[in-house]
């Protein structure tokens, strides 16, 4: 699959994961994985889920604007860069945001967040 092409499907995967069911995401995070979430830094799957389980809303969603990614390092990472909207449930209007994945191949074929940083895009 071409990089373009499997960082869209990343990047569906897991908006649309973490707008249905937050704790779903755990699967792509490892122990060695870490958020960093408006400069907070968080390690491990289990911390990650639930830094992401307790944010303040309910209900959201993420409508992405841009993705970009590039190859990285000799074992086919990937790094992808995503930036777009996100709809707080009884908010009126939308946040900008930007988020980077750093994708890992597992032996599986498959492939997992080694880094991941978000930051709200204030104007």
């Amino acid at each position: 699959m071409d990089p373009d092409a499997l960082a869209k499907a990343f990047v569906e995967h897991y908006y649309s994961t973490f707008d249905a069911n937050r704790g779903g995401l755990a699967s792509l995070y490892q122990d060695g994985s870490m958020l960093s979430f408006e400069g907070q830094k968080i390690q491990g799957s289990q911390n990650i889920v639930a830094k992401l389980t307790s944010l303040p809303f309910q209900q959201c969603q993420h409508s992405i604007t841009t993705v970009d990614c590039q190859p990285s390092g000799v074992n086919g990472g990937m790094l992808v860069f995503v930036s777009g909207n996100l709809q707080l449930a009884g908010e009126q209007h939308a946040l900008k945001f930007s988020q980077m994945f750093h994708l890992i191949p597992t032996p599986q074929g498959s492939y997992y967040v080694l880094n991941d940083i978000f930051r709200l895009n204030y104007a």
